[in-house]
């Protein structure tokens, strides 16, 4: 039954990464920002669900393997952007490559931290 719940989580999360990447896509713009914010935004809501998942034991189940596999799995994408990184190098954009490689990376790493610190402190409020 868990491949179920993945299954349907990536189907949700494929379909809103394609939505949303048609809204931010804009035409000859060399630096690929609908994949860069994807993740980004990807990123975020995973430390977010960590932080909840650690308070709320119930979303460690069925409910980890539907969002943060499937949805989250499904809407993030890291073969788009190893295809966007090696385009980019293949039409001597060293420098938009370095910076589309290293951004998503250091910035995603920063944005779960933020979406977890963020919640943690939310859920200490209460």
């Amino acid at each position: 039954m868990s491949w179920l719940w993945v299954a349907c989580g990536g189907a949700i999360g494929a379909t809103i990464r394609y939505a949303l990447s048609l809204v931010l896509a804009k035409p000859q713009n060399l630096f690929p920002w609908p994949t860069w914010w994807i993740n980004l935004t990807g990123c975020l809501l995973a430390g977010i669900f960590f932080a909840l998942s650690q308070r709320y034991p119930v979303l460690q189940q069925e409910t980890r393997l539907f969002l943060m596999v499937g949805i989250l799995g499904g809407y993030t994408t890291f073969s788009s952007f190893g295809l966007e990184t090696f385009l980019l190098l293949k039409q001597g954009q060293v420098w938009i490559a370095l910076a589309y490689a290293l951004s998503s990376v250091v910035v995603g790493v920063i944005f779960l931290v933020l979406g977890f610190y963020l919640c943690h402190m939310l859920l200490q409020l209460k």
